[in-house]
């Protein structure tokens, strides 16, 4: 190869893979695809999340649910991150997160994230 081809290839364009949510995104790692209509340009979008089994996520603490709670709150209170509600809403199998607040007295599982084991005691 000729040097300056090898140079051209080295500073020529990297197909870097971009990332469209930040890790704490429930979409975090989540592929796209591209869909080609007969006319007009391509469109990506998001693969499906699956959502886990709550099983597979450690408890780490209860939240019962008092009037006027708010997911987003109840994920800042426990996991520093009014973002991270969705969270809670998959280790308590909600397919709306809003039902988790509901009903006062409600217990709400807070857990680890998928993959993280609980401590365990000294």
């Amino acid at each position: 190869m000729d040097p300056s081809d090898a140079l051209k290839n080295l500073l020529g364009p990297v197909a870097l893979t971009a990332t469209l949510f930040p890790p704490t995104s429930r979409y975090a790692g989540i592929d796209t695809a591209v869909y080609q209509p007969p006319s007009g340009p391509p469109i990506r979008y998001l693969l499906r999340r699956f959502v886990p089994p709550p099983e597979l996520f450690a408890q780490i603490q209860e939240h019962f649910v008092k009037d006027r709670d708010r997911l987003d709150n109840i994920a800042a209170l426990y996991l520093s991150d009014p973002e991270l509600f969705w969270r809670i809403a998959d280790a308590n199998r909600a397919m709306r997160p809003d039902e988790l607040t509901e009903r006062p007295g409600a217990r709400l599982r807070i857990t680890l994230p998928q993959g993280i084991p609980a401590p365990t005691p000294l």
